[in-house]
């Protein structure tokens, strides 16, 4: 917490909301393509993780929506700002183009509505269709320009379900170059967080269709990223990572060396782990030794705190569980609050002054 005037607010940036209007209003307009999307969930994550997850959302719905529950579990936790984007579930990435970009928009302005009850407290993300790259650049600037967001939450990949070959969209996707381009010259923050896996029923299992497929699609996302050259051309870029990068950050041995020995790994300028300082990752690694891992290999200044607030997967202690990693005390507070403030992402003059008294 902040204890004077120097000290940056303890910001967490890895806190989701439910907006249940947004699924409605897809339900309505595109039933099959909802019911797809459904049906692809359940084939993915099978019948007993679809139950237990039920339970779950039901259980922790007042947290998912209620503004009060959130505030008052931020003071318990020791966070002074949450940097709020919508629950994953929310891409809806099989919607047409007319209705992709309404819902983007409609996302945003439910985002900027929300954190408007708590300017002092919150920050948010919104969202961009990625199943259409020539429509991410409106929704992008609907964001940032029109709902004054910090930046959009995008999935690993872009798949419908009906047809996910011919439609599948990566991030080394050319045709995402101008939202690249555009979102380093706004400045905003491309919040990187999957959904879903290419895996399908092969995680239909004890919940792998979390733990493994989470960590897998963050890595395969963030190589599209790095082997495509899109930080090359694009420096300024400020991506964060959720879930502390997946697999990738600390097992880059292998593709350092695929991009020194096989020419079709070569189309980044540098080795592929040199990336690291040129991305942001969250510290929700459920471990003090993977956290302090991910510290060396990325760098201090490149982590930030982050919970997955309030899923079951998410931790309710996110403060503490940095403290435990036992940091030197400067890239502790670096986690917790300055590099948060270094992109931008702080406290409003109100909490600043409320917490310095």
């Amino acid at each position: 917490m902040i204890t004077d005037s120097v000290q940056a607010p303890t910001v967490d940036v890895h806190a989701h909301i439910l907006l249940p209007a947004l699924q409605q209003l897809v339900a309505e307009a595109d039933p099959e393509g909802f019911g797809a999307q459904q049906a692809l969930e359940v084939r993915r994550n099978g019948p007993e993780s679809m139950a237990a997850s039920g339970r779950m959302i039901k259980e922790r719905w007042p947290q998912l929506t209620d503004l009060d529950r959130r505030l008052a579990d931020m003071d318990a936790q020791g966070v002074d700002v949450q940097l709020v984007s919508p629950s994953p579930s929310h891409f809806y990435y099989f919607a047409g183009g007319e209705l992709g970009l309404r819902l983007a928009k409609a996302a945003n302005q439910a985002v900027r509505e929300f954190v408007d009850r708590a300017p002092d407290r919150l920050h948010g993300l919104g969202l961009v269709p990625l199943q259409h790259p020539a429509l991410m650049v409106d929704a992008l600037e609907h964001a940032v320009l029109e709902c004054g967001l910090l930046g959009v939450e995008i999935g690993s990949f872009a798949a419908t379900p009906n047809d996910p070959e011919r439609s599948t969209v990566e991030l080394s996707d050319p045709r995402l170059e101008p939202f690249w381009g555009r979102a380093e010259e706004l400045g905003a923050l491309v919040f990187l967080h999957p959904f879903g896996c290419s895996l399908d029923e092969r995680l239909d299992r004890f919940y792998l269709a979390n733990t493994v497929s989470q960590p897998a699609e963050n890595a395969v996302a963030l190589s599209h990223l790095v082997f495509s050259g899109v930080l090359d051309r694009h420096p300024g870029l400020k991506v964060l990572a959720a879930h502390g990068g997946g697999y990738l950050p600390t097992t880059l041995g292998r593709s350092d060396h695929a991009w020194k020995v096989r020419p079709e790994a070569h189309g980044c300028a540098q080795p592929p782990s040199s990336y690291l300082k040129k991305l942001y990752f969250d510290s929700l690694v459920h471990s003090t030794a993977e956290l302090r891992a991910l510290v060396a290999a990325a760098g201090p200044e490149q982590v930030l705190l982050g919970s997955d607030y309030p899923f079951d997967m998410g931790s309710d202690l996110p403060v503490d569980e940095v403290e435990a990693a036992a940091l030197p005390a400067d890239d502790e507070a670096r986690v917790l609050g300055g590099n948060a403030r270094a992109l931008g992402i702080t406290a409003a003059a109100a909490l600043a002054a409320r917490r310095n008294t």
